[in-house]
């Protein structure tokens, strides 16, 4: 796959990442597969990648600041 960003290539990768889920709560999800441009790092998570995501998400408790979960898929 090509990045849309500079028409570079994309590898898959495994990587954390965070994401503010709220004002007050960022989720840090641990192993997530993605693409990654070798050359300008953009990054694009796949469709049932990102749906898990969102499952994941939907789930987190709110009340707390930071959370660290690994993905599974």
């Amino acid at each position: 796959m090509k990045c849309h960003v500079c028409g570079s290539t994309m590898e898959s990768i495994v990587t954390n990442l965070p994401f503010k889920v709220n004002e007050m709560t960022i989720v840090v999800l641990k192993d997530l597969p993605l693409l990654q441009c070798k050359n300008c790092s953009e990054y694009l998570l796949e469709d049932p990648v990102l749906k898990r995501v969102d499952e994941i998400l939907d789930k987190v408790d709110t009340a707390a600041e930071l959370e660290v979960i690994k993905y599974a898929a």
